[in-house]
């Protein structure tokens, strides 16, 4: 059945001629709003933050975004998907109608999975003796193929390690089938965790089913590598005279001095407070320091403005 379209940008509430700092600003607006660790209702702030986190994997990627608009300005045309759109990238079944796999747990909607290949097969066979017409020739025994799904996965949950329950459904008549699986601690994006004997069928054994990590984008933090970066607003006057600010971690909240002077674009190190390496040792979380400035002062804030003015013509 086909997938319903979704309006990613009705869901970061943005225009559909928003800039990529607009699209991020509003992300993150309503990611800290609905963070499940700060909501009041966690179930209904979980939907939500996957919604949204959803939307800015598409926006927030000029790729993704690119042909998401494509296929988007198609849709409203045409008042629906385009023929053969909501039939994955092979799934489990071989080719045969009702032979795709259908996912739950893994964080990512049908739409997106369907849109962006969030499932697909890869054949582990060498071609057999197909391209020899097949005149007289038995292929042997198979393996079921193997197969990929993409999983998202919280930064805290790469950090801290976790457990999920994800469930798939082999077509469309098939039964749904729950597996536990472990997310082990440390573990970095577009890694694959392996569930053994979970892939296709064949006749010489199941294949098995891999799930592609991706993080999940996060209100805070952006990911280089195993570095994490964080856009550190500073009021101007705090950048002249020094101050003493906090900072989110993935651990809490950590004190940074910010020395007088400092510049806007400064990146300011915590040794070791990113996310493991699978070395016993963790990347680094830089500060960058983003000077604010009032946008409306008060009549008393306008003149010492241009008080400090007058001072430097």
């Amino acid at each position: 059945m086909p997938a319903k379209f979704r309006d990613y940008y009705q869901t970061l509430g943005v225009e559909k001629s928003a800039a990529a700092d607009e699209i991020k600003s509003a992300f993150r607006k309503l990611a800290r709003k609905f963070h499940p660790d700060t909501a009041k209702n966690k179930k209904e702030a979980e939907e939500k933050f996957k919604e949204i986190n959803e939307a800015y994997e598409v926006l927030g990627d000029p790729e993704k975004r690119k042909k998401y608009d494509a296929f988007g300005a198609g849709w409203q045309q045409a008042g629906g998907p385009p023929p053969g759109w909501q039939q994955r990238g092979g799934g489990f079944g071989g080719g045969h109608p009702g032979g795709g796999v259908e996912f739950e747990g893994t964080g990512f909607s049908d739409f997106f999975e369907q849109m962006f290949g969030g499932a697909g097969r890869r054949s582990r066979r060498d071609g057999g003796f197909g391209g020899f017409g097949g005149g007289g020739f038995e292929e042997p025994p198979q393996r079921g193929e193997d197969a990929e799904a993409d999983i998202m996965v919280t930064l805290e949950e790469a950090f801290h390690g976790s457990t999920r329950q994800i469930s798939f459904r082999r077509g469309e008549a098939g039964k749904v089938e729950t597996y536990t699986v472990k997310i082990p601690k440390g573990i970095r994006e577009n890694q694959k965790i392996r569930l053994a004997g979970q892939g296709g069928s064949g006749s010489a054994g199941k294949g098995d089913l891999y799930l592609r990590v991706k993080f999940q984008r996060h209100p805070d933090f952006e990911i280089q590598g195993a570095d994490l970066i964080y856009d550190l607003e500073v009021p101007a006057w705090d950048a002249v005279l020094g101050c003493d600010v906090h900072v989110p971690t993935l651990e809490g909240r950590a004190k940074l001095k910010i020395a007088p002077g400092t510049q806007s674009g400064k990146k300011l190190r915590l040794p070791g407070m990113g996310l493991p390496l699978g070395t016993g040792k963790r990347g680094d979380l830089y500060a960058v320091v983003e000077i604010s400035v009032p946008t409306a002062p008060d009549p008393d804030e306008k003149e010492l403005w241009e008080k400090l003015a007058a001072k430097h013509h």
